[in-house]
Formats: structure tokens, C-alpha cells, sequence
């Protein structure tokens, strides 16, 4: 951590937007995300265990992966699996990852890299650090977060992009305060280069010691901040979050609030946090393991397909 950044933050544009009539969200919820393991046992945080789906839409599923400092031999991944009916974001702020799919698609991604998968009507992929990571060992630390598709994109072709690190929109808080990388969607008329299918905005914030950061908010989407490392507090009522923890904020308001406590651990030395927000898609959802569809019958269909090898083959070598 923290991935992309900059010498001097105050050479960065300044978030400007918020006004003495706006109106702060206030925090609906905090929650705690416990411990786990996924692929071939690499340890993640399940951010949004314990909160209801309609406060997450169109978001539903976010796993912090690491931050883990891996032993040669140690490094691990995920085997090849399917996906339909969403899409897969997967950050990286520390360690290399590699991917590959059945539509083509894949590349390696490092220090704040994307890589922004469309699953749409089915596709085949895998995950895993490359090899010379996996001999020398690292530090390996990300997330992956999975962004439900409307009915209407459900079945679209897949897609893969690989958004580099420099490609993210840094910006500065109105007094320099906070750095935030715009990966997808806008803040104040600002964008980041990630395309989506459903509205939404993905920023990675990281809050000086005793800062706060006031972004302002679109009043259609939801509001959600992850805090991957340090002590903080939600809100303008400044509810105490720390690692590991996520704040929901409500649906009236238009503008969201994070700081940082006046000290952190000398590990981290700042508040890391993720913020997303999107527009509700409010239409059922129906999960089975890799699929994300409206209706049980669709994911049923979703199993048969992959089992008949119509969501694509493992390409050759």
C-alpha cells in the first residue's frame, strides 16, 4: 500500500463540489468483515458478510485479499471456474496477479492495477500469481469486487479491461488532506477510466492523519466505504471504523464524509479506504456460487450450460 500515489499531493486538482447547503449522509450501519479463505487457500475478508443485499445494489460481493506477506512457495490463486451474470473487479495495491479467460482476455496487473471483468452471458477464468512470484515469495495485498449486471446485460458478450495504474485520475481534497484515485465513474465532474455497465464510481482514497475527506455524492446512488487499513471514523457524526470494517451510508444526502484519526499505527501511517456507490438495480437476485442471475431456474440453466461446456473451454496451454 498504497498502490498509485504522488510526491506533493497539493500539485494534484482539488475535489471541490461540496457547499454550505449540502447535505451529509448519515451512517446506517457498520459491520465487521470476518476472516476466510478462497481459491487454493489464499486469506480474504468478506467485506459485505452481515449486510443486507438491497443496501449493497447493484454491489454483491467484496473480498479484501491479504494483506499477506508471502514465503517462497507460499503464493496462491484460484483454478479455473465459471461466471455469469456479473462483473469482476479485481485491485491490486501490492503483488502481481495474473489472469486468464476463455474469451481471450488477460494480463498481469501489479501496484494498482485493474482488471475489470464482464462475465455477461458466461465465461471461463482463472487467477493465480505467476510463477517467479510463486518462487520468490512477496507481499501480496488486493480486492476483488463482484458489480451485478441488470437483466437486460445479463447475457451480453464478455469483455476484459486491463486498467493500468496510470491511468487512474489522482485527485486532492480541498486542503490536500486525502489523495483519491478515481478507478471508475466521476466525483466532481472528474473520471476515471473504467467502463461499466451499471452507474457506478469506484475511488481508493488514502486519509492523512487527522484529515477528512468530504466527497460529493450522486443523490441516485447507494454509498459504501471499505476501510482496507488504519483508524477513522464515518460520517459527519464521525462513527469509529477501523481495518477491516465497512460503513454503509443512508439513501438521503448528497455528500459522503471519512477521516482519519489524529493517529494511526506506524505500519500503515494513514487511513486506506475504498468507496464505491452505484445505482440500485432493484430487480431479484438469484445467487449460486459463480452466478449472479434474477430467478433459480436461470442459475440452474447457469450449471447446465457450464457443465456442458457452453460458458467456454480452458484454451490449450
Amino acid at each position: 500500500m498504497p498502490a498509485v500515489t504522488v510526491d506533493d499531493v497539493t500539485t494534484l486538482p482539488r475535489i471541490n463540489g461540496t457547499s454550505p447547503d449540502s447535505r451529509p449522509r448519515a451512517v446506517r450501519s457498520v459491520t465487521t468483515a470476518p476472516a476466510g479463505f478462497e481459491g487454493e487457500g489464499f486469506p480474504v475478508r468478506r467485506a459485505f458478510a452481515g449486510v443486507d443485499l438491497a443496501h449493497l445494489d447493484p454491489f454483491v460481493h467484496l473480498d479484501q485479499m491479504g494483506e499477506v506477506d508471502y514465503a517462497p512457495g507460499e503464493p496462491k490463486g484460484t483454478p479455473w471456474h465459471p461466471h455469469r451474470g456479473f462483473e469482476t473487479v479485481t485491485y491490486l495495491l501490492d503483488g502481481t496477479f495474473e489472469h486468464h479467460d476463455s474469451h481471450g482476455g488477460g494480463g498481469l496487473i501489479t501496484d494498482g492495477d485493474t482488471q475489470w471483468m464482464t462475465a455477461g452471458k458466461g465465461i471461463l477464468h482463472i487467477e493465480k500469481p505467476p510463477e517467479e512470484l510463486v518462487v520468490s515469495g512477496g507481499l501480496f495485498h488486493g480486492f476483488q469486487l463482484w458489480v451485478n449486471l441488470p437483466r437486460d446485460s445479463k447475457m451480453v458478450e464478455p469483455r476484459y479491461q486491463d486498467l493500468r495504474g496510470s491511468s487512474v485520475v489522482l485527485l486532492a481534497s480541498d486542503d490536500a488532506g486525502a489523495l483519491v484515485r478515481v478507478i471508475a465513474g466521476e466525483v466532481a465532474d472528474h473520471a476515471g477510466p473504467g467502463s461499466t455497465h451499471t452507474p457506478m464510481t469506484m475511488l481508493h482514497a488514502t486519509i492523512a492523519p487527522g484529515a477528512s475527506l468530504t466527497l460529493p455524492w450522486r443523490s441516485d446512488f447507494n454509498a459504501l466505504a471499505y476501510v482496507l487499513s488504519g483508524d477513522g471514523y464515518a460520517g459527519a457524526e464521525r462513527r469509529p471504523v477501523h481495518t477491516g470494517q465497512l460503513a454503509v451510508f443512508g439513501a438521503t444526502g448528497d455528500t459522503i464524509t471519512i477521516s482519519a484519526a489524529d493517529t494511526q499505527d506506524s505500519r500503515h501511517g494513514a487511513v486506506d479506504v475504498l468507496l464505491l456507490g452505484g445505482r440500485p438495480i432493484r430487480e431479484p437476485i438469484a445467487w449460486g456460487g459463480p452466478f449472479v442471475m434474477n430467478t433459480k431456474a436461470e442459475v440452474l440453466q447457469a450449471f447446465e450450460d457450464y457443465q456442458a461446456g457452453r460458458l467456454g473451454a480452458v484454451p490449450a496451454g
